[in-house]
């Protein structure tokens, strides 16, 4: 998912129109030899290679070929190989909503959304302006009884897929996740919560517009001993091609770390394995980046120490794997600066916010009602 939004911001900046084809029983194409799915990719792998397609090494599923006037001719050949249906412009892709209009291009999930809330009966719930309470923090060993595993189960993967263009929902889902083995009652509250929002907020989404300064850069966070349960920290990381954000992360440390200033180096440190990860498929997509990819760190301390590699009493017992970041930061593939709190916009993915502070976030990163939306 996270390609096909970098796609969508780089087919925005540059001012290309988005088609999309469907392919008719994708399964009766392929030569079954094994399991249909990998037949069919199989298939397709071999007729793009055929066709003059190169396929992206950091992105198996993605294949570029460069050629004038190339659309029509590579729907026709389409067509001819396999059957196929032409739908245009693309509205309407995975469960993801597309508009294309003069303004940018506009990614939500209403439809999908308000199925969420038809399914698990809360249309007719009344709206909050956060999906989590500031401040909350939820332990396996809260009160309660008991809720049904299937269906709180269920409810967590379908928001889950909601977060494809809800970046705003990634975090209280995340946190949600951690109790699917034994749910209690104060879980199911904070996950109806969630649901509440959704109600709230049924027409947002991500609004990818043109930008003077369309280069990669990211803002990274953590939260030091966020879990009461086993007092791991949350990290958070987010990465923007110009105005909007395309790819987003919040989940817990794996290590116990012993100072806020280690929690936000190991969050910075899984930030800078993703920033080169992106510098190289930007690569193969003409947008080789120039220079350092700034990762905006609101630590003044894990700044220093990523710059700095020597080793000091307060780091000599972080994991080596950890002080990748000093490599990247020497090569200058990153550089690591220093941004205010409150113009964090990693805070969003690490810590349930007020809602002043939550929707600067949803601002910064993009976000927007489709009906406030200028054509």
């Amino acid at each position: 998912m996270e390609t096909i939004r970098l796609l969508i911001s780089q087919a925005v900046q540059f001012g290309w129109p988005i088609y999309q084809m469907d392919v008719k029983s994708a399964f009766l194409n392929g030569v079954l030899e094994e399991e249909a799915p990998r037949a069919w990719n199989t298939r397709i792998d071999n007729y793009f290679k055929k066709d003059g397609f190169e396929q992206c090494p950091y992105e198996h599923a993605l294949y570029v070929k460069k050629k004038e006037g190339m659309i029509q001719d590579f729907k026709k050949k389409m067509t001819k190989e396999f059957e196929m249906t032409d739908l245009g412009l693309m509205r309407y892709f995975l469960g993801l909503e597309v508009r294309q209009d003069k303004s940018g291009i506009f990614v939500s999930q209403e439809a999908y959304a308000k199925g969420l809330l038809e399914k698990f009966k809360m249309t007719d719930c009344n709206p909050v302006s956060t999906p989590m309470e500031p401040g909350l923090k939820l332990s396996k060993y809260d009160g309660g009884e008991r809720v049904d595993l299937s269906y709180y189960r269920s409810l967590v993967g379908s928001l889950r897929y909601l977060t494809c263009t809800r970046p705003d929902l990634c975090l209280s889902v995340g946190i949600i996740s951690r109790f699917m083995e034994d749910p209690r009652y104060t879980h199911w509250k904070a996950a109806k919560r969630i649901l509440r929002y959704v109600k709230g907020t049924i027409s947002q989404g991500l609004h990818y517009s043109k930008s003077d300064k369309y280069k990669l850069t990211g803002y990274s966070d953590s939260d030091w001993c966020r879990d009461v349960d086993d007092r791991k920290s949350t990290a958070g990381y987010v990465f923007f091609m110009g105005n909007t954000a395309f790819t987003w992360v919040s989940k817990k440390e794996p290590i116990v770390t012993l100072s806020t200033c280690e929690a936000e180096y190991v969050a910075a440190s899984w930030c800078v394995c993703h920033a080169i990860w992106l510098r190289n498929l930007l690569s193969k997509l003409e947008q080789g980046q120039v220079g350092a990819t700034e990762i905006q760190v609101d630590n003044k301390s894990a700044v220093e120490l990523a710059k700095n590699p020597v080793n000091h009493e307060r780091s000599k017992h972080i994991d080596v794997r950890f002080h990748f970041i000093r490599d990247q930061v020497k090569e200058g593939k990153v550089e690591l600066t220093h941004v205010a709190s409150r113009d964090q916009v990693g805070d969003i993915f690490t810590k349930p916010l007020p809602t002043l502070l939550f929707e600067n976030c949803k601002k910064k990163m993009g976000m927007k009602d489709g009906r406030d939306i200028n054509v």
